[in-house]
């Protein structure tokens, strides 16, 4: 398995485990962001002019994110943000552990599901939070604004798409 570039299979389906940890990682260079881990030696403080935004390897074009802290290749905790375009489609997938998705801007559509079902999701507005179990199906997308969301939880993080055709490594 080559996590950088997410090639690897097993028993046909695609390795989660450090696929999207390694293309978030990638981000993190050069840019602000805590200690990996951050074990409390002293406070981080980052503006969002600080941050350092970089395309995202494990989702569609269009989509960037900065990691404040953490190796998501790891057990340890991260914090990341994704900032996702107007009429942004994130397609049906899972994730290894809980994802806790907070909205900083814009509106997120959200849905539990495995299939992509607009009709379905739940708008998100600023300032809402979402929790979702490790293995739990979900898609979303945005409106005609741009989005940002946050992420955090404990890794080891990766992504799998319910339908290899949407897996931009692929």
């Amino acid at each position: 398995m080559d996590i950088i570039s997410g090639t690897g299979h097993a028993g046909g389906k695609l390795l989660t485990t450090g696929l999207l940890a390694a293309s978030l990682c990638i981000g993190a260079a050069g840019g602000a962001y805590a200690k990996t881990p951050y074990n409390g030696e002293g406070h981080v403080m980052i503006e969002p002019s600080e941050l350092t935004w970089k395309p995202v390897g494990s989702m569609a074009e269009g989509a960037e994110i900065s990691i404040l802290e953490g190796d998501l290749a790891s057990g340890d905790p991260f914090t990341i943000r994704l900032r996702l375009p107007p009429n942004y489609k994130v397609a049906p997938h899972i994730h290894p552990a809980y994802e806790r998705v907070t909205v900083l801007s814009g509106t997120f559509h959200f849905a539990h599901g495995e299939e992509f079902r607009r009709d379905e999701a739940r708008v998100l507005p600023t300032g809402s939070l979402a929790i979702m179990s490790p293995g739990d199906p979900m898609f979303g997308y945005t409106g005609d604004e741009g989005t940002v969301i946050q992420l955090h939880g404990n890794g080891p993080w990766g992504i799998e798409y319910l339908n290899p055709e949407d897996d931009p490594r692929n």
